[in-house]
């Protein structure tokens, strides 16, 4: 007989790298659902690391909670919502490109700065030329 492996909670904050208070609010928001051994103690298995996990991917995207929670109902409600998670993931994953184009942009302004005080201190930058002058050049 092929027993699965069993995480009490403690276990299994540890394996997915989540307080128990956290994984007690998932569970809360139903993101989550633990089973319960016959003594009434919650437990996890192998399967619910894999879920997680991508949960936690799906969180990483800067997906919403409210987002995620939407997308655990449409999953528990089977293969007919297969459209409408679809649907969902590729708004976040718009919306996430348009944050990583964001970022692309605001570290390239980063990267000039650091540069422009590079070129103070070693003097390949005049000390009269300021910041938004050093920018036009890239422009």
């Amino acid at each position: 007989m092929n027993m699965e492996k069993r995480y009490k909670i403690g276990e299994f904050g540890k394996l997915v790298g989540l307080t128990t208070p956290t994984l007690r609010y998932y569970e809360s928001e139903g993101l989550i659902v633990s089973q319960r051994d016959d003594n009434g103690n919650r437990y996890y298995t192998d399967q619910d690391v894999k879920w997680l996990g991508f949960l936690l991917h799906l969180k990483g995207t800067g997906m919403s909670l409210n987002d995620i929670k939407r997308y655990v109902q449409l999953r528990a409600q089977g293969d007919g919502t297969i459209p409408q998670r679809r649907d969902l993931l590729e708004r976040v994953r718009e919306d996430s490109l348009v944050e990583i184009r964001e970022r692309e942009a605001n570290l390239k302004v980063l990267n000039h700065k650091i540069d422009w005080y590079a070129g103070k201190l070693d003097k390949t930058i005049d000390e009269n030329e300021d910041f938004e002058t050093y920018l036009k050049r890239f422009q």
